[in-house]
């Protein structure tokens, strides 16, 4: 058969199949969507549509996916965010709030396109799908920091390890509020609490999907950029910083304000996590003694 009778063959198949079928682009923009996909998830593909856009929609439309009671919504969305199109593949199970469950799979290329499944196994024992529900819900509390939603430590060093297999370039950034002490002697944890989820909410919105972002100590965060040179990364992380630095975390205390510092370091050949970790350390004390709210790169 022809490759282009097959590759018509292969298309036909996707638009007819009754699983859930939808290609997202590395930007998570949704690119493909079969008739199954649009039913459950009420969305066309425009071009414009991300995966967060589609979340947000259903979610407000009460048609979305089913979050436990102990958690809001965009929490939840950062930590599902924080974890999604970071391996080659991933499956899970997941429930919407009109009571049907799924099973999805996603994935991902090196180019960051992502292919998402999703079977319906509404038709399954509860008591399997619940066994399965509270094993998700545990691995998902194992990787995420419980304050900001984002990723926690060790999940970050996960991904750090898993990158370092990898020979591609990569870009370690360790960022630190500053004078986050005095933000909470002042005014209390409530308020630090406010600022380091502001903070993390600024880290979502400017990143890559393939990114790995997370808080990695109380005012402490870690970023991963895959296959990013260094001036490619310098102006991610400058954009960053003056993100923070206007930002209004608490819209009753406008003149409360913060700033973060960063210590940048690229993968060099022949180094371990440990030294690329220490280097991106040595770079953030280093703009701390220069006065703050600044970048420095590791030579």
């Amino acid at each position: 058969m022809p490759e282009l009778m097959l590759a018509e063959m292969a298309h036909t198949l996707l638009r007819e199949t009754e699983m859930a079928v939808a290609m997202f682009d590395e930007a998570d923009v949704l690119r493909f969507a079969n008739e199954a996909f649009v039913q459950r998830f009420h969305h066309q593909p425009d071009g414009q549509r991300t995966w967060t856009d589609i979340m947000r929609a259903n979610h407000a439309a009460g048609q979305g996916t089913r979050v436990s009671g102990d958690v809001d919504f965009e929490t939840w969305l950062a930590s599902a965010r924080s974890r999604r199109g970071k391996q080659p593949f991933r499956a899970f199970e997941g429930d919407l709030e009109n009571g049907q469950w799924h099973w999805i799979t996603e994935t991902t290329l090196a180019n960051g396109w992502m292919l998402c499944v999703v079977i319906d196994t509404t038709a399954l024992h509860q008591q399997g799908r619940d066994l399965r529900a509270m094993r998700d819900r545990a691995l998902r509390a194992a990787q995420t920091d419980a304050l900001t939603g984002i990723s926690n430590r060790a999940y970050m060093q996960q991904q750090l390890a898993a990158l370092f297999v990898r020979p591609n370039p990569l870009v370690l950034v360790m960022l630190d509020l500053d004078h986050f002490k005095q933000i909470n002697d002042r005014h209390g944890h409530p308020v630090g609490d406010a600022v380091l989820r502001d903070f993390a909410g600024h880290l979502q919105a400017q990143m890559r999907r393939a990114d790995r972002y997370g808080r990695v100590g109380g005012e402490e965060f870690m970023l991963l950029l895959p296959d990013c040179t260094m001036a490619q990364a310098q102006p991610i992380v400058e954009r960053l910083l003056a993100r923070a630095r206007n930002a209004v975390p608490l819209p009753a205390m406008p003149q409360q304000r913060y700033s973060v510092s960063a210590g940048l370091a690229l993968r060099s050949p022949g180094d371990t996590a440990q030294q690329l970790v220490a280097r991106a350390d040595a770079a953030l004390y280093q703009a701390k003694r220069e006065g703050r709210d600044r970048l420095v790169c590791a030579a």
